[in-house]
């Protein structure tokens, strides 16, 4: 199937005909909205099958990997928003002091406006539709700009997207970095990119020209923390399934483990034992279990990484750059300042290093950029808290991994050069809303709101700081207190409303 790019003359027209669609309120009813994601959830659902076959002529997944890693959470994530989204978007009535009793104050939560979304190829169904279901919630208009990396799946969704999405609200624009670089001179209200820092600093230029808001999704070396005490025979399926799915292309995937030696040396025992009962023999020729690359660039820069390691390979270290394979490879005693431990490797390689203890790998962690994600691994509550008190990450997964990314209500997000901002569930839905504050103030209030203008007296200073400045609670008698301060609150609430009515 063939990707054809969107004519870069056609993007002016198609901005102007989104912020047209969003100023004419199209998108704010929620029944809209329900609407919309409803035709999402069908065509994934409809064309489940077509997915699969784009994902694995992309990527060499399984159909397994495909609805689990892919369709099944969009899918599912279009539900959840549908049955939340008239809670999500009700007002919030904010708590007063005596001073505001008689005005109204709430939030309102709002779309931002026009959103443009810019999707990455390594989960090509799954990274792009999960914020768009979050833009549609929350009543914008929306670009989705999906990678031209996976050719197949991106085509087949610039195919299905017209047939079930108004365009008058959403659109796809299909192509590279020339389409991406002619949308970024367009006014955004918000960007929400996922793909590498590299990219990341350039979108967030092309947006600070417009004072655009970002949501970054981005990556990192997320480290596998492991104390001497885990059960080894665990440890390695939980971190070989994590590494290696989608061949190790997941921006959350444990980019490396620091241990003891002990450790290490009982790992890379039990390691060849889980990758043949995952993979068989020979992972080439599973049947079809086991991802490739996703093009002959990345294949080479694998390559490179692992050829120029001072690590020992105990485990893989096959290619075949035809059918774009890696072997699923294991590097022990890999130095701290390997090239293996510079970038994100971004592929089926898992180097380890060993330390001395804990706290020297914990310093290590933190000599590095803030991860996307932190494994901990230990059957000690004070080793994880210990862990956790002195490091930092976009999210935590204490004896797995992954697994986090897949809970709707914990917020996925990096920080710093992992990312800004984060998503999934409620936070996709307020990622694209704007809170706007709003405060009514009745006519007849005038008698009391009176003592805030000059010329200023005594009195009405004193009487405004009582009725909107606290002082500090004291400790003693406090229940007392409290019911007879509720007490004359109530009598002078009731002297006021008499006075201005």
């Amino acid at each position: 199937m063939e990707l054809i790019h969107t004519d870069i003359d056609e993007l002016p027209s198609i901005v102007q005909k989104l912020r047209k669609s969003f100023h004419s309120n199209l998108t704010k009813p929620l029944r809209y909205r329900k609407e919309q994601l409803g035709n999402l959830y069908r065509m994934i659902d409809e064309n489940e099958q077509a997915f699969c076959d784009a994902l694995y002529k992309d990527l060499h997944k399984h159909k397994y990997e495909s609805l689990l890693g892919e369709l099944a959470w969009v899918k599912q994530e279009a539900l959840d928003t549908t049955s939340s989204l008239k809670n999500w978007a009700e007002p919030n009535y904010v708590k007063v002091n005596l001073g505001y009793m008689m005005n109204k104050c709430h939030v309102r939560k709002e779309p931002v406006g026009i959103v443009l979304i810019i999707g990455t190829w390594n989960y090509p169904v799954n990274l792009l539709f999960m914020p768009f279901i979050g833009a549609i919630a929350a009543g914008c208009t929306v670009i989705l700009k999906p990678s031209e990396l996976s050719v197949h799946t991106s085509a087949l969704i610039s195919e299905l997207f017209p047939k079930y999405l108004d365009q008058d609200a959403y659109r796809i624009v299909s192509g590279g970095a020339v389409e991406t670089t002619a949308l970024l001179k367009h006014r955004f209200d918000h960007i929400f990119y996922t793909g590498s820092g590299k990219v990341g600093k350039i979108i967030m230029s092309a947006a600070a020209e417009h004072l655009t808001p970002v949501t970054l999704e981005l990556g990192g070396k997320s480290p596998t923390i492991v104390a001497s005490d885990v059960d080894i025979s665990i440890l390695a399926k939980r971190i070989i399934w994590g590494t290696m799915y989608n061949c190790g292309q997941t921006c959350i995937a444990p980019d490396y483990m620091i241990c003891e030696r002990s450790v290490q040396d009982a790992f890379i025992k039990e390691a060849p034992k889980v990758l043949e009962q995952f993979y068989g023999l020979d992972p080439q020729s599973s049947t079809s279990r086991y991802c490739r690359i996703i093009n002959k660039s990345h294949f080479d820069r694998l390559q490179n990484l692992l050829n120029q390691t001072k690590g020992r390979i105990v485990h893989g270290g096959n290619f075949d750059k035809e059918d774009l394979y890696i072997s699923p490879t294991i590097v022990a005693d890999v130095p701290k300042e390997d090239k293996l431990m510079e970038d994100e490797i971004f592929g089926p390689i898992f180097p380890i290093v060993v330390v001395e203890n804990l706290d020297e790998a914990i310093e290590y962690v933190n000599s590095k950029d803030i991860p996307l994600a932190l494994y901990p691994f230990s059957k000690s509550d004070k080793t994880v808290k210990h862990i956790l008190d002195n490091t930092r990450s976009g999210g935590v997964v204490i004896n797995d991994c992954l697994m986090h990314f897949t809970v709707k209500d914990l917020p996925f997000g990096g920080q710093g050069p992992s990312g800004i901002g984060s998503y999934h569930g409620k936070r996709s839905f307020d990622t694209f809303s704007h809170e706007r504050s709003v405060m009514t103030t009745p006519f007849a209030m005038e008698k009391l709101v009176k003592a805030r203008y000059p010329p200023y007296t005594e009195f009405n200073m004193k009487l405004l700081f009582w009725l909107f400045f606290s002082k500090p609670k004291k400790t003693r008698n406090i229940a007392f207190k409290g019911i007879f301060g509720a007490a004359i609150m109530l009598f002078i609430v009731y002297g006021i409303r008499k006075i201005i009515l």
